[in-house]
């Protein structure tokens, strides 16, 4: 199933990190984000949170 990232959430409680990502997956970051009219934050946040949930429901 191809990815679909979140819509945009109502601001809740946040902290900024940095993290350091090769040029070309920032790349394909910013041409999914394009793609469906969002920002690279909520491309990489969607992500992330997909992968979480993911591994929550595996079972153990």
């Amino acid at each position: 199933m191809p990815f679909v990232p979140k819509k945009t959430q109502e601001k809740v409680k946040s902290a900024y990190k940095t993290i350091y990502l090769r040029q070309t997956l920032i790349d394909e970051l910013e041409k999914i984000a394009k793609e469906h009219s969002t920002s690279f934050n909520n491309v990489v946040v969607s992500m992330i949170e997909q992968c979480l949930e993911e591994d929550q429901d595996k079972p153990k």
